[in-house]
């Protein structure tokens, strides 16, 4: 008989190794996954910027809990929040430059994370690697 190979065990170690070597990296900066990927995301948004109900769409957590993320990026120098002149209601939020330079850095880890997960394949075990994950990611 045969046995089955699961892939979720696996996953699992891969994604705990690279959460852990993550947070180790940004405990230096007192920055968590989830404010990181807030940063990232306004970073890449035209003016640098989104209201605090995209980032809540986005980082698919509750409105008090983009408005946490935001207050302690807030505190820390990373963004600053502001009113929208046409709509009082909306709270934006944009990204300063200090934000910018950290996620630069927090980028620059992450791919040396990456080239030390990917160490043992070659380029075109890497390609291939890559397509699978966005083919198991695309059938979520």
């Amino acid at each position: 008989m045969e046995t089955r190979q699961e892939c979720g065990p696996l996953l699992k170690q891969i994604n705990d190794e690279m959460r852990k070597n993550a947070n180790n990296a940004l405990r230096t900066k007192d920055l968590t996954l989830t404010q990181l990927e807030a940063l990232i995301q306004l970073e890449q948004a035209p003016e640098g910027q989104h209201s605090l109900k995209e980032l809540e769409q986005i980082l698919h957590v509750a409105q008090s809990t983009a408005a946490g993320i935001m207050s302690r990026l807030e505190q820390k120098g990373y963004v600053e929040g502001f009113g929208d002149a046409g709509d009082r209601r909306i709270k934006l939020v944009r990204i300063t430059p200090a934000g910018v330079e950290c996620v630069h850095t927090a980028l620059h880890h992450r791919a040396e994370a990456e080239e030390r997960l990917l160490s043992g394949l070659t380029e075109a075990e890497r390609n291939i690697f890559y397509m699978l994950l966005q083919k198991v990611r695309n059938s979520l």
